[in-house]
Parts: structure tokens; sequence; C-alpha cells
């Protein structure tokens, strides 16, 4: 390059020299030197003019405009980095097409937003799922199509880390899973995944639960009935028969507490009881609850101590929230042997507020942890008959606690004991209004 630069600066010295010559031959070196100056500024104009006329016509031919010299490599020059720029543009769209190919092949609808969520592609499924339309959504806010009020909320959030459940704002039968993705700029990549068979499947296991239930308790009560008729009349049968009725009895008691779970959690998934948003005196609840715990433990003599760092009232449903705080603590008594400590804390700070139920009983291995809050999972199955529960009081407790914005935290090691946390969001905290003194 720097080769033919200088051999071009020769040629326009050699130029110049030559026509000043030519006007020395004539008398006038000055007029030729100018004449030679004019003749190279002309053909400065005019190639600068053809590479104008090539780079601002994109229909005109891919070939460079000829010319000799420094014009010359410059066409070449161009030419070649205007080859390269329509190879590596037709490799990427060979690739967008490739991936949008690819997208539209998928049932799941995938959208590509802005951070403000103004919509910028979409797929084929998205269009069924989410009745969009290609010619006029192009740029439309999705918000505005997706009026779901949830929805607004999840995508305003940015917090995806579980995904939302709606139903199609197109097709209301079909029930949507909706997984938000941050890339780029803040944008956004949105896929929607149709799971109404596995919602119907669910929806279908919980109205057999609780049809069965219902359906169990009646004729349970007719027999635990007549079994607790005959154990109060047992000295008047053969003593043969008196482990059998009072094991019959005992029996029969677990399955109508396993019963009465399994309608409580089946109410408490299908909505059937919904949140009472009253307030509740926690103070109270938990005294009235240990309590009944200490009754609970009996002979085992269980140290049970409640500690109240916070008397603001806690909004929220007082039935479900005794039935998850009761499982916790009576828990705790189940499991820790005779003489054990069970301290029981309310306190709050700025994340919101936390019931802590810790014992010094025989710990869980942390591997069944994550488990622990499924429908008749044990980490032990062998203590089933020794404590009598039903295997739901930790999946009620999960369930309570997502009805009132919370969720449960569980520590625990084999032989260190076990703590399990409520948290509840501070929002659901509510100053006690003082009593008025009598006049």
């Amino acid at each position: 390059m720097q080769h033919n630069w200088s051999r071009y600066l020769r040629y326009i010295i050699g130029g110049l020299i030559g026509s000043t010559l030519v006007g020395l031959y004539f008398g006038e070196p000055v007029y030729g030197l100018t004449l030679g100056l004019i003749v190279y500024l002309w053909w400065t104009l005019l190639q600068a003019r053809r590479l104008y006329q090539w780079l601002s016509n994109p229909s005109a031919t891919d070939e460079a405009p000829q010319s000799i010299g420094l014009w010359g490599d410059i066409f070449d020059n161009l030419h070649k980095l205007h080859q390269t720029h329509l190879r590596t543009q037709d490799r990427l769209r060979a690739q967008i097409n490739r991936v949008q190919e690819s997208t539209n092949a998928m049932r799941d609808g995938v959208i590509m937003t802005d951070s403000r969520g103004a919509m910028e592609w979409w797929n084929g499924s998205a269009e069924y799922l989410l009745g969009f339309r290609r010619n006029t959504d192009q740029g439309q806010y999705i918000h505005n199509l997706i009026r779901t009020p949830a929805f607004k909320t999840y995508f305003d959030s940015r917090d995806y880390r579980e995904p939302l459940e709606i139903h199609s704002p197109a097709r209301p039968h079909i029930h949507l899973q909706i997984q938000i993705s941050l890339f780029g700029d803040d944008d956004r990549l949105i896929v929607a995944k149709d799971v109404t068979r596995l919602y119907q499947l669910e929806q279908m296991r919980r109205d057999f639960v609780g049809n069965v239930s219902h359906e169990m308790r009646t004729p349970l009560t007719v027999i635990s009935g007549y079994l607790e008729t005959l154990v109060d009349n047992a000295a008047d049968l053969p003593p043969k028969w008196r482990r059998a009725i009072n094991t019959m009895a005992a029996q029969s008691s677990r399955m109508e507490a396993l019963i009465t779970d399994l309608i409580l959690l089946s109410r408490i998934e299908t909505g059937e009881q919904t949140v009472n948003d009253t307030l509740t005196d926690v103070d109270q609840l938990l005294t009235q609850i240990c309590h009944d715990a200490r009754a609970l433990s009996g002979e085992k003599q269980h140290e049970i101590t409640v500690h109240i760092g916070d008397h603001r009232l806690l909004k929220g449903d007082e039935s479900q929230l005794r039935s998850a705080f009761s499982n916790l603590i009576f828990n705790a008594v189940k499991y820790t042997p005779a003489n054990g400590q069970i301290i029981v804390s309310w306190s709050t700070n700025r994340e919101g507020a936390h019931l802590s139920v810790r014992d010094t009983g025989i710990g869980i291995d942390p591997v069944h942890i994550p488990r622990l809050t499924e429908r008749f999972y044990r980490a032990d199955p062998s203590r089933h008959k020794d404590t009598g529960g039903t295997g739901l009081g930790l999946a009620i407790v999960k369930h309570v606690l997502l009805n009132h914005d919370g969720n449960l935290e569980i520590r625990s090691r084999i032989g260190e004991g076990s703590e399990f946390i409520c948290h509840f969001p501070r929002e659901r905290l509510v100053e006690r209004i003082p009593e008025k003194a009598e006049s």
C-alpha cells in the first residue's frame, strides 16, 4: 500500500512538472502549472462523483467502477469490502432465518419484547396461544394485548424465578404457563407453554381427593361412633376382643384426622376456603397453641418456651394461620424426645414477620428437606406408627403461607434438632389500636 501511494505521488509530481515545462516552452510556466492543477482537480472530482454514485445506489451492479492509479486501488478495495459485507449479511440472514424456522416449529409460544414491553417478534405458536396478529400487533405493548393484571405485575416485577400461570386471552379454555427471561439491554424473552392438560389433571386430582374425603367422612363417623361405644363398654366384652377394639378405635381416629387434613388441604388448594384478611393476634394465638402443645406433650414433659418480640397484629385468615402454626408446633412435640426443649419465637425485621419453631429433636437429613412439604412424604417412614401423623401437615403449612404471601424455611441436621421458620411480608403487619381508657 505504501509502495502504491509513493508511485501515485510520483505520477502527480511528474505530471505537474511536465505541464510546467510545456508552459515554459510557450513562455508561460505559471499557466502550464495552473492548467496541470485544473486537469488533476477535474480528474479527482470525476472519480469522486463515480464513487458517490456507486455508493449511493444499492440497486446498481455489484461491479466497482474501473479506474487507474490510486482511485483504481480505492475502488478495488471498497469492492472487496462490499463483497465481504454481503457474504456476512447473507450468512447472518441465513442464521436468523434458521433460528426463526426452528422457533416457529416449537409448540411453545415465544415472544421478544424490549424493556418496556413493545413486541418485536413472535412465533406462530404465540399467535395461536395468545391471539397475536402479525400485521397489526408489531410494536404494540404486550400488556395491552394480554390484559390479565397478574401478567402486568409479573412483567414489571423483574422477579422471574417462578413461572406465572394464566388463561389464554384468545382461548380461555387454554391454561398457559408464562416464563420470562432477561437478555440484551434489559429486553425480555417470553415463553408461553400450554399446560392445559397438566392443569386439568391437577384439578381432577384435587376434585377426587376432595370428593372422596367428603364421601368417606360419613361412613367413617358411623364406624368411629360404634367403636367408641364398644370401647366404653369394653369391660362387658371377652378379653380377646378388647385389644382388637382398642386398635380399631385408634386407627379410626387416625383415619378421621387424615380425612380432616385432606379436606382442609383440598379447600385451601381449590380456593374454597378463601383467605379472610382479618387481624390476627399472634401473641394470643401462639399462647393458646402452646398450651395445647403442653397438654399433648403429657408425660414427655417437654420444655415449651414462647418468645414474642413484636405485638403488632398480622393481617390474615386466623383459621388457616392456626392450622399452620399448630402443625409446626405439634410436629415439634411429636418428634422431640422426652424432656426436650421447644422454642417458639415471633419476631420482625425490615423484611417482615417471622415465626420460628425450634426443637432439640432427632433432626432431619438435609437431603429430605426439599421434599418435606410434599403430600405424604416422610423423611423416616418407620416413625409413621409412632407419631400418628397424616403426612399432610407441612403441605398444609406451605399452602397457608402461599395464601398469605409468605414462605417456609426449614433448617435441620441429624442429631441437632430442627427449625421451621414462617416468613410473612412486612405489608401484613398492622399496628394495634390503643384501647381507650375508661372515663
